[in-house]
């Protein structure tokens, strides 16, 4: 097995790898929680009124 053969497992491996990670990304099961990761940067960050970091001078 010579440098060349390594190589071309390695390939293989990682498109393996790639391709589930394609299919548990896109998977039905997922869609619930991703659509709720998507929403979280215009979720209320002050849920008791007050900004946090901010000062209104």
């Amino acid at each position: 097995m010579d440098r060349g053969d390594l190589l071309g497992i390695a390939t293989i491996l990682a498109m393996i790898a790639f391709l589930g990670v394609c299919v548990w990304a896109w998977s039905g099961k997922r869609k619930q929680r991703f659509d709720e990761a998507a929403n979280l940067p215009f979720a209320d960050d002050d849920l008791d009124g007050t900004k946090k970091g901010r000062s209104d001078d």
